[in-house]
């Protein structure tokens, strides 16, 4: 029997059960930082290679909440490149999809690649330079909510730690 790359064998006590999977890839980003740059290049390349790559195509608008509908894509993805860029941070739907990342490589065998896009991977672990200043803000508008933004602030910390790619000055 020929390997699918779709099919991924799941530990489950009651059954030997695969799972499909929906995409290869689901990539995180800050449209506004790289969309029409670097993620768009990269985008073609994992299409090219023949990976299915989820990448949500609509415009934010400022305050709006992540969509259900990509939290669900996130869930049928086998892999995850989150790139960190310099603005990342500033945005709270970059945010939640990055914690639900972080969810599911820690429960599941979700894959994570960091790509550190013009950004110094400590400043992402320490929350300094524009992760400093996006973290202020989130701090200000939630302060009813802090523990969402420590949620935010321990996804950061770990996506930090796993080794990726650093493309600052390149």
């Amino acid at each position: 029997m020929a390997h699918d790359p779709d099919r991924v064998g799941c530990s489950s006590s009651s059954s030997g059960s695969t799972k499909r999977w929906k995409y290869h890839v689901f990539l995180s980003f800050r449209g506004e930082d790289t969309r029409t740059n670097f993620t768009d290049h990269l985008y073609v390349a994992l299409i090219r290679k023949g990976l299915k790559t989820f990448r949500d195509e609509e415009k934010l608008e400022r305050g709006q909440s992540i969509k259900p509908s990509l939290l669900e894509a996130i869930e049928e993805s086998r892999s995850a490149i989150v790139v960190l860029s310099p603005n990342y941070a500033s945005s709270t739907w970059c945010l939640d999809e990055l914690q639900k990342i972080i969810h599911l490589k820690e429960e599941s065998s979700l894959q994570v690649f960091p790509i550190f896009y013009g950004v110094d991977p400590s400043d992402v672990k320490k929350q300094e330079g524009s992760f400093a200043e996006a973290f202020k803000r989130h701090e200000e508008r939630f302060t009813q909510d802090q523990m969402k933004v420590q949620g935010w602030r321990d996804a950061l910390n770990k996506v930090a730690t796993i080794s990726g790619w650093h493309s600052q000055n390149r």
